[in-house]
């Protein structure tokens, strides 16, 4: 069972290790150093970033030790509730499967030992790293550690840190003898992977405003855009997005209203048919990567249970419309107020940079259409990056003096949503804001 509190603090404590690894790994390979030095440089040089290099390189190396744990977690999840066909990380020390008494932990260890011993020169990040190549055989499990954009890929750790990571997730207990941290849950209930998002990192809570959304706020807002937007335009076809979805609180609950709707409207069709379309209505961007992978990884379990699915192996090539990258740069901009703006914002940049962790296709796609239903809950920060506050203060008519980021997330989400015209309805907009909002003089 899953201690949610217990969890969090440890996996707290562990952060700072992992990133002070990976910042001494990425000091010590001359090649690997070079490439943040170039990516740096291309960010600054694009009016992405006014920050110090130093400053960027600490907000990158949190990100890529963050998603060594976060990728850890979503293998212990799978394995502890025997969604994989054999333990890879850990497991529980013993568990009971079809009336069978297993050892998880035990067979996790001896899987590790037969590796080493196929592979005598490798260590304890090759194999992690082989672990997840493992894992990408399944289409679903690919598009969930994104090769491509996830930080793992870009900013390893060292052997010692891989090591390090493996016993954190192995530790037994020493009066009891189980495992330390149990992930077992007879619901596959994912909403603790929202603490560790909100809290797990001080520095990304204050440098993004971190902050789920609570349950009840989450309802009231889907119940005024999402159940308007359907009883207006129809299920098929219907859109809602999230442009800053955070650990994706909404993109869950529209997901399982979705599924349920169209169970109802259609009780003869195949489950994973349907959880397909449920997820067809879903769209997410965020601008922190591990918000886009908790996401990514909660939908990925939600659409297994609804499917029916009870292995990783014969679950359906789910597609997930979901995406890291900067909601207010990129995508296109639609004219709801007289604007006339009908240009892919980031393709303004004479670089047109697009950073490692952003999937510039599909964020083109997903910010490309407008939607029956735009929800959200802003980050209500200041931003203090000069370049970034110029940026968008250049793309956005609303920001005014000392603007907080509600301003032009207000005017985005304005665009995003579908336009009132002679045969179609306007799109509901459901957003949560500040109360400076209403009384400062950008508001």
């Amino acid at each position: 069972m899953i201690n949610r509190n217990y969890l969090l603090k440890n996996l707290q404590r562990e952060l700072p290790k992992i990133e002070k690894d990976i910042l001494e790994y990425s000091e010590s390979k001359e090649e690997l150093s070079k490439h943040l030095q170039e990516e740096y440089g291309k960010a600054q040089a694009a009016g992405r970033t006014a920050e110090h290099f130093v400053a960027w390189r600490e907000a990158q190396i949190t990100q890529a030790a963050v998603s060594w744990l976060l990728t850890c977690v979503f293998v212990r999840f799978l394995e502890d509730n025997n969604l994989l066909v054999e333990p890879m990380l850990s497991g529980p020390a013993s568990s009971n499967v079809d009336g069978k008494e297993t050892k998880p932990l035990q067979y996790a260890k001896e899987r590790m030992v037969a590796f080493f011993n196929e592979n005598p020169t490798l260590e304890e990040r090759d194999y992690l790293l082989d672990l997840f190549a493992d894992l990408e055989r399944f289409p679903v499990i690919a598009e969930l550690l994104d090769r491509r954009h996830n930080p793992l890929w870009q900013i390893p750790v060292s052997s010692d840190g891989a090591k390090a990571l493996i016993d954190f997730f192995q530790k037994i207990d020493a009066d009891s003898g189980e495992i330390i941290h149990d992930f077992t849950d007879a619901n596959w209930d994912t909403r603790f992977l929202g603490d560790l998002y909100q809290d797990l990192s001080e520095s990304v809570r204050k440098r993004y405003a971190l902050l789920q959304t609570p349950e009840f706020v989450e309802r009231f807002i889907l119940d005024y855009t999402l159940e308007k937007a359907k009883d207006t335009f129809g299920l098929p076809g219907l859109r809602l997005i999230d442009p800053t979805c955070g650990s994706g609180h909404f993109l869950l609950s529209t997901f399982e209203r979705m599924f349920d709707a169209w169970q109802k409207r259609e009780p003869g069709t195949n489950t994973r048919v349907l959880a397909q379309r449920a997820l067809d209505v879903v769209h997410g961007v965020d601008i922190n990567p591990y918000a886009i992978a908790i996401c990514r990884f909660r939908l990925f379990v939600a659409a297994m249970r609804a499917a029916g699915s009870q292995k990783v192996k014969d679950t359906p090539s789910f597609h997930f419309n979901l995406a890291c990258g900067d909601s207010l740069l990129h995508g296109r901009r639609f004219e709801w107020q007289g604007q006339g703006l009908q240009t892919d914002l980031i393709d303004e940049d004479p670089i047109k940079h697009v950073l490692e962790v952003e999937d510039k296709e599909k964020l083109l796609k997903i910010l490309g259409q407008q939607y029956h239903a735009v929800v959200g809950n802003p980050p209500y920060i200041i931003v203090k990056d000069k370049a970034l506050n110029q940026a968008y203060r250049d793309r956005y008519l609303t920001c005014y003096r000392k603007y907080s980021l509600a301003v032009p997330f207000m005017e985005r989400f304005f665009e995003l949503a579908m336009n009132k015209s002679e045969t179609e309805s306007a799109g509901y907009i459901g957003q949560i804001t500040t109360n400076a909002f209403i009384k400062r003089e950008f508001g």
